[in-house]
């Protein structure tokens, strides 16, 4: 399929950071977007092509079909797709889709002429610091559970075998955006706005924070990099995300205040109490109301990261617009105006006396849009 446009080629496009991404693209490059074949489909205008990473053959498939439908000159490699999962048990998924999926994919595009291949790492990789001292890409790395675990993996992967296909490693904040998408925000929010008694207590130093980034601000370093891939270094680490960490403290502050105007108490307790709750609240629930706060969370709860982002600001001539805290009042209006849209759109389970406030028109266009996502 001939095309003018530079071809674009992205892994787990059919994410919420992946379909963001194609909607910047769309207007100036052709996307290919590999994802599983299982819905939801890249958006449109991406054609999608169906990959099983933990596959040799099937990461040969398709790359194969790119090759033949689209050419072997690919501007720009974007690598979204991994496994993540909240429930703290082990994994191979870690191993065989981001680290090893990595590897394949690495593999296969020798034959081609990448450009640019950029791969969507954690800021997590590193060792949280203390409040004044923001990490930087050469601050030490301690990645403490699965998931950043396999992402340094991959990343480690990525410089052994890049080949002649320069790279870039992007070390990302937590992604939120209008409607909070960030789970332990929308879980920090949701107990606040449900008044319930855990709202007032933190297993640790509540002036702690992490650092976050909000979709947009990401999609433009994104696509920033893309567009300046023949003129920023070859082989590069950058972090990304917003300079301020708002610590817990702040957020409970201002999340109580949007809700319900008032103070919102927080008390710090010991560990060993939070521990012991979360695992009698485990025990206690039914398997389908299973909690989000497990027993394994409570060590990282207030591991702190803020973020030094000069690389990134001299690489691309890029920082973020956005503010967590300055958002905050637009994710508890959207909250306020159809909080079962918000709560489902968040993944949270819909309490049974959720308040009934009917949503505005504009809420209502709004949850019949994320419907058809």
């Amino acid at each position: 399929m001939a095309s003018s446009k530079e071809l674009i080629v992205i892994t787990g496009s059919s994410g919420r950071i992946g379909s963001a991404l194609i909607q910047k693209l769309a207007d100036r490059y052709e996307i290919i977007g590999l994802d599983d074949g299982e819905p939801p489909l890249p958006p449109p205008p991406a054609h999608s092509v169906e990959v099983n990473l933990e596959s040799d053959a099937s990461v040969q498939k398709a790359l194969a079909h790119v090759r033949a439908t689209y050419g072997q000159r690919i501007a720009a490699f974007v690598h979204l797709a991994a496994y993540y999962s909240f429930d703290g048990e082990p994994s191979p998924k870690y191993q065989t889709v981001n680290v090893e999926g990595t590897e394949r994919v690495l593999r296969e595009l020798q034959t081609f002429q990448v450009e640019q291949f950029i791969y969507s790492s954690s800021m997590l990789v590193h060792a949280p610091q203390l409040p004044g001292q923001p990490i930087n890409e050469d601050s030490p790395l301690q990645p403490k559970w699965d998931y950043p675990q396999s992402k340094l993996a991959a990343e480690q992967k990525i410089m052994q075998g890049h080949g002649r296909i320069p790279f870039t490693i992007l070390r990302i904040a937590g992604v939120y955006d209008d409607m909070c998408h960030l789970p332990a925000l929308a879980q920090q929010i949701a107990r606040i706005y449900e008044r319930k008694l855990i709202s007032h207590v933190f297993p640790g130093e509540s002036r702690h924070g992490q650092a976050s980034i909000h979709m947009d601000d990401l999609v433009t370093a994104m696509t920033t990099l893309i567009a300046k891939r023949h003129e920023v270094p070859p082989d590069q680490i950058l972090l990304v995300g917003e300079p301020e960490t708002p610590s817990y403290a702040d957020l409970q502050h201002a999340i109580g205040m949007l809700i319900h105007g008032e103070e919102w108490e927080t008390h710090e307790i010991p560990k060993v109490i939070a521990k012991t709750g979360a695992w009698l609240e485990q025990v206690a629930l039914p398997k389908e109301e299973e909690p989000f706060i497990k027993p394994w969370m409570i060590d990282l709860a207030d591991d702190h990261y803020e973020l030094d982002i000069r690389r990134a600001l001299i690489a691309l001539n890029w920082e973020p617009w956005h503010r967590l805290m300055a958002m905050l009042p637009i994710m508890i209006r959207a909250l306020k105006e159809d909080p079962q849209g918000w709560y489902e759109t968040n993944k949270l389970d819909v309490p049974a006396d959720l308040p009934a406030h009917p949503p505005t028109a504009g809420a209502a266009a709004a949850r019949e849009h994320r419907s058809r996502q």
